[in-house]
């Protein structure tokens, strides 16, 4: 008997499809049965070697050694990789294996994983290529009844390992080239890097901001609220609110329009990851990790996609699924739709994978079972296909334009005429309990006016009011802006648009923070001292997104086979190159950029200069002065106490500081105690403990 050898790109996707396939038959690293062999990957399996692996000398960071520049590439696999890498390598020197089935994610980053491994294990058999959006039983069956020759996406994997080498170049030599000069590990990367430069500039908006003043003037006539225009002088604002007080307003203009708001789109990733963010405060990363969760329990179909569509051929498929939605909805009981889903397909405009909905299994399971974060996903996926299949909200828009004391007033109103997807969307954020001031307040109906008609001024009044700088970055918004980024000079037809994927936006700004570049307060993200000089000291061609919208029109190219991916790689070198060149050496004001701010913690007993905290210890800024405070003194380690900043600012404030839970070596219990600093000047400072119970010091 012979098999086909499905190689899969994680774990649970190859026991989905062997589940299908009938290889039920569990081995170590695989199944079998039914034809078919069934194995995974780990995510990436092969890697990128390291530089130092292609010269000693490039595991030391310096900038004679720059650039690097492989002549030849070399490929790895992790330690912690190896045992599967093994496994499937023998898979397929197998005998009776006689083709494979490529199914790693369908799109650029899938293909290189499995071509890496395809080439790594020296494998020269035919395989074909799997091309699914949903891990459900039926989408794998006709996925491998339309299986395409393997040779089909060749220029497919030429985009994808251009882009792994250009990160690679760009990236290793970027970093080490700017570290090396400013003295501090920075991180540059193509995408990384712009993003963080628009934290940066967003920062510098806000920071040189300048406020102003204004004034609205106020009028209650004919039952309905108008507003002058901005007055900038409060004195003039005040006259105003004067003279209509004595005056009539009269109606110069009634206006009424009927307005259409369209369904919205279904979610793709960055919109889930946005939406999750504003409305229950998820990290992009959690968002991204209670989907893949979520898809790997068959109850929602692919996460990391960009299409805001389903195919052409999903109709009867997404009805089906909208039908087994309403009685799972609590929001929905008693909600008018009548949905349209042909509204939600375009085969066009999916790429690698459809848009985000609810599976058929999700219609038998429902919420049961799920954390709450997963339901609160679900939750939101679920209403999104709801408004988007069903009816446009309607409502006519009325502005009455009064005229008073020689000023014009206006007052706004709407009337809705057909809820359609607002009401749905309405009831769901009234059921998780939105905070209403992320809302936009809506406009209530204006009474009957007439044009022409005169109207008492019952009331007139004026308000203060402050132009608003723009708001930081929050996950939600900085998404949405690395999503456009660029997008003006990006083909229509790149397989990617804006600064990264949405399976990779995340991770970037996981990495901004971890690397210190960026911080969270609350939902806002602000860039770090670091980060703002990063963003300052890299050259334009690193910061902008220009660079990602390039190389992204010539690896579409690549992919069509329009473009050799040989000159592709040339112009990467030479930028690469140049880089280097450019810049050699850095001013001696430049070189202290990155130099860690000290932090004062208190003032010296003995010379009273400040007194900063090191690595290991606590120590005057005077370096003669020669008084120190070692945090692994002794005296704390063996009362295995922590001698923290908090302790040392109380003992240089007021000789003593109180210390909870110190351990006694003769009784072996622990006991509450007052520490006191005991210095007399010498090389080592010394300390006393008196304990609060028996009031009886200790000496050090």
């Amino acid at each position: 008997m012979t098999y086909e050898l499905v190689i899969a790109e994680k774990p649970s996707v190859a026991r989905s499809i062997a589940g299908v396939l009938g290889a039920t038959e569990k081995h170590d690293g695989y199944l079998q049965g039914g034809g078919y062999i069934v194995t995974w990957c780990i995510g990436h399996l092969v890697s990128m070697c390291e530089a130092g692996s292609y010269d000693e000398r490039f595991k030391k960071w310096r900038y004679e050694d720059l650039p690097i520049l492989p002549g030849e590439w070399k490929y790895t696999v992790p330690a912690e990789k190896k045992k599967q890498f093994n496994v499937i390598r023998e898979l397929t020197q197998r005998p009776d294996v006689t083709g494979l089935v490529c199914a790693t994610d369908a799109g650029r980053e899938g293909e290189l994983i499995f071509r890496f491994v395809y080439h790594m294990t020296g494998c020269k058999k035919p395989f074909s290529r799997l091309w699914i959006s949903s891990m459900e039983d039926s989408a794998i069956r006709e996925g491998f009844k339309h299986l395409r020759p393997g040779g089909e996406y060749d220029a497919l994997y030429q985009s994808a390992i251009c882009r792994a080498k250009a990160d690679w170049l760009v990236g290793i030599n970027a970093t080490r080239l700017f570290s090396v000069l400013y003295h501090k590990t920075l991180n540059v990367g193509r995408v990384q890097t712009p993003t963080l430069n628009m934290l940066v500039e967003r920062d510098g908006k806000i920071s040189t901001f300048k406020k102003e003043k204004y004034h609205i003037a106020h009028i209650h006539a004919g039952g309905a609220e108008a507003e002058s225009a901005r007055i900038s002088d409060a004195a003039k604002a005040g006259d105003l609110k004067t003279a209509c007080e004595a005056s009539q307003a009269v109606c110069v203009s009634v206006k009424r329009e009927q307005k259409t708001e369209q369904p919205p789109k279904l979610f793709d990733l960055t919109g889930l990851q946005r939406e999750a963010n504003r409305l229950y405060g998820f990290t992009a990363k959690q968002t991204l990790d209670y989907a893949q969760g979520l898809y790997e329990k068959r109850l929602l179909t692919y996460p990391r996609t960009d299409s805001r569509y389903l195919t052409d051929d999903m109709e009867q498929t997404a009805a089906g699924i909208v039908a087994g939605l309403l009685p799972l909805l609590p929001f929905t009981q008693g909600a008018e739709l009548t949905p349209d889903v042909r509204r939600i397909l375009n085969s066009a405009k999916v790429s690698d994978h459809h848009a985000l909905i609810p599976t058929s299994e999700f219609l038998k399971t429902g919420f049961s079972g799920l954390a709450e974060s997963e339901r609160k996903l679900m939750s939101l996926v679920c209403c999104k296909l709801l408004c988007a299949v069903a009816a446009p909200h309607v409502y006519e828009a009325v502005t009455a334009t009064f005229e008073c004391a020689g000023q014009e007033f206006t007052a706004k109103g709407k009337t809705v005429l057909c809820g359609g997807w607002k009401e749905l969307d309405r009831r769901f954020r009234a059921s998780v309990k939105t905070d209403p001031d992320e809302d936009a307040p809506e406009s209530a109906a204006l009474p009957e006016l007439n044009e022409g008609q005169s109207y008492a001024v019952d009331t007139a009044s004026v308000t203060e009011h402050f132009t608003a700088p723009p708001k930081p970055f929050t996950e939600d918004t900085l998404l949405s802006a690395m999503e456009r980024a660029g997008a003006e000079d990006t083909p229509d037809d790149a397989e990617r648009k804006g600064l990264g994927t949405p399976a990779t936006r995340a991770a970037i700004i996981e990495k901004l923070v971890q690397a210190g570049f960026a911080e969270r307060r609350g939902k806002q993200l602000i860039p770090t001292k670091d980060g703002v000089n990063l963003a300052v000291v890299l050259p334009e061609a690193l910061t902008s997104a220009a660079l990602t919208a390039e190389w992204e029109s010539k690896l579409t190219a690549i992919a069509k086979g329009e473009l050799d991916p040989g000159d592709f790689m040339d112009g990467i070198e030479v930028m690469t190159r140049e880089l280097v060149s450019t810049y050699s050496h850095i001013s001696e004001d430049g070189k202290k950029l990155f130099q860690p701010e000290r932090k004062e913690i208190g003032k010296c007993p003995r010379c009273g200069n400040p007194v900063y905290e090191g690595k290991k210890n606590y120590y005057c800024a005077d370096r003669a002065c020669q008084f120190v405070m070692w945090k692994n003194d002794r005296f704390f380690e063996e009362r295995k106490a922590a001698f923290t900043p908090k302790t040392a600012a109380a003992l240089l404030k007021s000789g003593k500081a109180r210390m909870k839970g110190l351990y006694s070596v003769k009784t072996g219990k622990t006991y509450d105690g007052t520490v006191l600093l005991a210095d007399t000047g010498g090389k080592y400072v010394n300390y006393r403990v008196e304990r609060n119970d028996k009031g009886l010091p200790q000496q050090a």
